[in-house]
C-alpha cells in the first residue's frame, strides 16, 4: 500500500502522459494518408484581421470526396488570405477559388512520399515517447526527495516506482499502437 502523496504524484504523471498521447493524436490526424481528411488542414493559420487565426475557426472544412476538400469560410472576405494560407503551408495543395468556397484537390500520393510520411509519423511518436520517459524520470525525482523528506519507508517507494513504470509502459505501448496504425493507414494504397 502507497500513502497518499505518492499516489497523488502517479495521477500527475498519468494526467501528463495522457497529455502527451494526445498531442501524439493530433499530430498524427494532420499527416495525410492518400484520402482527405478535415483534419489535414484544419491546425493551419490564416492571418484574419491581423491574428493568426486556426482555420477550423473561420471556415468549415468538409471532405465530400475521398480526394478533395472544402473550406467554407464564415466570411467571404477571408476567403484570399486563407488561400494564401493553404499554399504557403508546405503541403503540396494547390487550392481553388470560386468566390464563395474554395477547393483543394487532393493528389494521390506517391510510394516515396508515403515513406516520408511514415517516418515523419515514427519521429512524432518519438518525441511523445521521449515526452512520457522525462515525466516518468520526474516524478521518480520527486519520489525520492519526497521519500527523504517525509522518511518514507524504502518498500513503498519501490512499489510506487514500480507503478511508475508500469503507467509509463501502457502509455509507451498505445504510442506504438497509434503509430502502427497510422503506418498501416499511409501505405494503404
Amino acid at each position: 500500500m502507497i500513502n497518499e502523496h505518492l499516489k497523488a504524484l502517479l495521477k500527475e504523471a498519468e494526467d501528463h502522459m495522457e497529455k502527451s498521447l494526445e498531442w501524439l493524436q493530433g499530430e498524427l490526424r494532420a499527416i495525410r494518408a492518400g484520402r482527405a481528411m478535415p483534419g489535414m488542414i484544419d491546425k493551419i493559420r490564416v492571418d484574419y484581421y491581423g491574428a493568426q487565426t486556426p482555420l477550423n475557426q473561420i471556415a468549415t472544412i468538409g471532405a465530400p470526396q475521398p480526394d478533395l476538400l472544402t473550406v467554407q469560410p464564415w466570411d467571404r472576405g477571408a476567403l484570399e488570405a486563407i488561400e494564401k494560407s493553404i499554399m504557403a503551408s508546405n503541403m503540396g495543395f494547390n487550392p481553388s477559388n470560386d468566390g464563395a468556397m474554395i477547393r483543394i484537390p487532393v493528389p494521390p500520393l506517391s510510394e516515396e512520399r508515403r515513406r516520408d510520411l511514415v517516418k515523419a509519423a515514427k519521429s512524432r511518436a518519438e518525441e511523445a515517447k521521449v515526452g512520457i520517459r522525462n515525466i516518468r524520470r520526474d516524478v521518480k525525482d520527486k519520489m525520492r526527495k519526497m521519500g527523504e523528506a517525509e522518511h518514507i519507508p524504502e518498500d513503498m517507494q519501490f512499489e510506487g516506482g514500480e507503478r511508475l513504470q508500469k503507467l509509463t509502459d501502457r502509455f509507451t505501448h498505445a504510442v506504438d499502437s497509434l503509430t502502427a496504425r497510422k503506418e498501416e493507414e499511409i501505405m494503404e494504397v
